[in-house]
């Protein structure tokens, strides 16, 4: 049975399918994995074909360029996102907890509003929305209510 999966398995995808040499893939993945690791079949044509459409989207990123002539800064450029993923990782963490802390400024300071300048006692009051120049006055009345 287990040669009929093996025979199944290679049946399953043509070599013509393949853009890499498929030796030269599984030599260097075996260079990266520990000794004990055996890869299927599957595994080295996934590979073959995930690292040609890495290739084909790097591609398409340098010929955005109007030069005829790739020139390595191009290529940097166009291998960035790859190459940089935790930090850009850490970036979109970054971002996304200072918009966190502006979103919680905004419940404070909507909430402030909505106690201290209250217009008229009516049901329509909390659809009161401040113009844009009235944050700083709103922080030097409070900062003179401190004293």
């Amino acid at each position: 049975m287990l040669n009929n999966e093996l025979y199944q398995d290679v049946e399953e995808y043509p070599v013509e399918e393949l853009h890499f040499a498929k030796y030269e893939l599984v030599r260097l993945m075996k260079m990266n994995l520990d000794s004990d690791k055996m890869i299927r079949e599957r595994v080295k044509v996934e590979m073959n074909k995930f690292l040609y459409k890495i290739l084909q989207e790097v591609c398409f990123e340098m010929n955005k360029q109007p030069y005829t002539t790739i020139e390595y800064e191009m290529f940097e450029e166009a291998i960035y996102p790859y190459t940089n993923v935790k930090e850009i990782n850490q970036e979109k963490k970054r971002i996304l907890a200072h918009l966190d802390a502006i979103k919680s400024d905004c419940e404070v300071l909507s909430a402030y509003v909505k106690k201290t300048l209250k217009i008229r006692d009516s049901p329509d009051e909390d659809d009161f929305i401040p113009l844009t120049g009235r944050v700083k006055a709103i922080r030097k009345i409070s900062k003179k209510e401190d004293y």
